[in-house]
């Protein structure tokens, strides 16, 4: 895991690009999963290797001791990684299903700000994508998402996420 330094000051992709996946990503949930679509995610860097979600710790998003709900970082993890392998597919134009068959997580600080959530499985996903595509048949991987408060503590963790990603070619 690389210690990238993504502070809000230095945004890493054009305004244009990151607002065209945000509105992707906004209108993808708000037709398909509604709690994605509330808690208002942006994407703040999205390539072929990696992908970069924020999500804002607001009323929606934040629990009774004014830190991020538990479920707010769920949706965080599933769009960060998610998000890279539905480009992939969208790239290939493949008619390809994806779910998140486990999740496991450990935090290990308060998540007390605005949360930033990166993916750097860009390559293991490509792969998993193009596995899917060629045999037809249910391909797994495992997808590692780390959460940060850049605002509060830097390129620290505050959580990491694992998920297995479930992809298989639909008929």
């Amino acid at each position: 895991m690389t210690t990238t330094s993504l502070s809000p000051a230095a945004p890493p992709m054009p305004f244009l690009d990151r607002f065209r996946a945000t509105m992707f990503v906004r209108l993808w949930s708000l037709t398909h999963v509604w709690l994605i679509f509330l808690v208002r995610p942006s994407v703040v860097e999205l390539s072929a290797t990696r992908s970069v979600i924020r999500i804002p710790l607001n009323w929606l998003t934040r629990n009774h001791l004014k830190v991020m709900y538990i479920g707010a970082l769920v949706v965080g993890a599933d769009v960060a990684g998610g998000l890279l392998a539905m480009r992939m597919i969208r790239q290939r134009k493949s008619a390809v299903a994806l779910l998140f068959k486990d999740f496991r997580a450990e935090f290990f600080k308060r998540a007390d700000g605005e949360v930033w959530f990166r993916c750097e499985d860009g390559p293991a996903i490509a792969s998993l994508v193009e596995r899917a595509v060629e045999t037809g048949e249910r391909q797994e991987g495992r997808v590692t998402v780390v959460a940060t408060v850049p605002e509060k503590s830097g390129d620290e963790p505050v959580a990491r996420f694992e998920l297995t990603l479930t992809l298989k070619r639909r008929a």
